[in-house]
Parts: C-alpha cells; sequence; structure tokens
C-alpha cells in the first residue's frame, strides 16, 4: 500500500492544485519512484489511498498495467491519517501481511528485503534528520522496536503489518503511533536500522535538494 491521502499542507503553494505524489523529482513524480521499485522488487498488488486532489493521482497512473502493477484505489474523500486509511483499505489488502510506504518519502532501500513480521508488524528506522532530531523510536540489541529507548530513530515511512494490527479499530480517523506503541508493550513490533539515502519530502526545500541529488546522480 502507499499512503497518498495527505493535504500537503506544508508544501503550498506547491499543492494547491498538484497533489504531493504528483510532485516531481529527478524527472519523474515521487509515486513513480514507489511503483517503478515496488515493482522490481516483486510487489505487483497495490492499493493506494487517495483523498486531496486524488481524481488526479488515478488519472496519473490509471490502473498500473503501464508499471507493470495492478493498482487498486481507495478513496477516502477526507484524510482519515495512517492508521485509519489502512483500516479502510483492508477489504483490498486481504488477510497476509503486506507492505506500506508514504507517498512522501524518497529512499533507495532496497524493498525486497521486507518480509512478513513475527509479530505484527515490523518498522525502517533511519537517523534522525535536521528537522526531527529526538526521533520516534528505539531499536534494541534484538531488534525489537522499544518506545521508551533512550537513543531513537526516525520512522521511515516503511513498514509490514499484519492486518490484525488495525482490525478492532473503527472505521475512521485513526494514527499509526499509538497502536504501534501499544504493540510494543507486547514485543509485537521488530525493525532495522537503514543507513542509506532516505529524504522526508516535507517541504518545497527539501523537494528541490531531492530533485537536485537525483539529478546530480
Amino acid at each position: 500500500m502507499i499512503l497518498a491521502a495527505g493535504l500537503g499542507t506544508r508544501m503550498r503553494p506547491l499543492t494547491d492544485h498538484t497533489p504531493k505524489p504528483l510532485l516531481l523529482a529527478g524527472g519523474k513524480s515521487l509515486i513513480e519512484w514507489h511503483i517503478e521499485r515496488l515493482q522490481r522488487a516483486g510487489f505487483c498488488e497495490l492499493v493506494i489511498n487517495t483523498a486531496w486532489l486524488g481524481e488526479k493521482i488515478e488519472a496519473a497512473l490509471g490502473d498500473g498495467s503501464r508499471y507493470g502493477v495492478a493498482i487498486q484505489w481507495s478513496r477516502e474523500g477526507t484524510p482519515l491519517e495512517t492508521a485509519g486509511g489502512i483500516r479502510r483499505a483492508l477489504p483490498l489488502l486481504g488477510e497476509a501481511p503486506f507492505a506500506v510506504i508514504n507517498a512522501d518519502i524518497w529512499t533507495d532501500f532496497d524493498l525486497a528485503r521486507l518480509s512478513a513480521p513475527q509479530g505484527l508488524a515490523h518498522l525502517v528506522l533511519v537517523n534522525n534528520p535536521e528537522h526531527h532530531p529526538n526521533g520516534d523510536f528505539g531499536l534494541d540489541s534484538s531488534g525489537l522496536v522499544r518506545d521508551n529507548s533512550a537513543a531513537k530513530l526516525t520512522f521511515s515511512g516503511i513498514g509490514v503489518y499484519r492486518p490484525e494490527l488495525f482490525q478492532a479499530l473503527a472505521d475512521g480517523e485513526a494514527k499509526l503511533a499509538p497502536l504501534l506503541r501499544a504493540a510494543m508493550q507486547h514485543d509485537a513490533v521488530s525493525g532495522e536500522h537503514f543507513t542509506g539515502a532516505w529524504w522526508d519530502i516535507g517541504t518545497p526545500e527539501r523537494l528541490q535538494q531531492l530533485d537536485a541529488f537525483l539529478r546530480s546522480n
């Protein structure tokens, strides 16, 4: 699943008429980078959620056939936050574990490494960027993600989840972090520390920096 339903308020005015996933970097849209990497990694059935200007995303990507994937659309109307969006899409995602990636990041993480978690979730964590110096979660020596660790890393926006993590949620707006923290109390969230290229495209300036990085590489 690619999470593409955000309003992109921090990216205005770029997102006044263009949904954030369709913003260009290195000659292609942010979401196209993901689709191509997912396809190469063997993920050929994708679910994408939409809200703000979602019809433009659908028009741009269609059914996914030209990328070698099959896309199903989860139309939210009003954004439901991460957990709410995943909960709404569960009928499309099925009963097996599934990978989720935020549309507004760029990374060279090898998505083929993702596999079903032993517990309820597996998170990819990265070094804290300048704009998020305090991080989100810790990672202990056994590979479990902890909420109360002194040394924290940043959640990359890439994870693998079991449907059971979301099934008790009511349909509607819900954040992901509380679900994860509750699961951490039961040692049900594993993680890994990725030190390669990772960008959180939260501002127009970071989009420009990513564009320059991609064009120079």
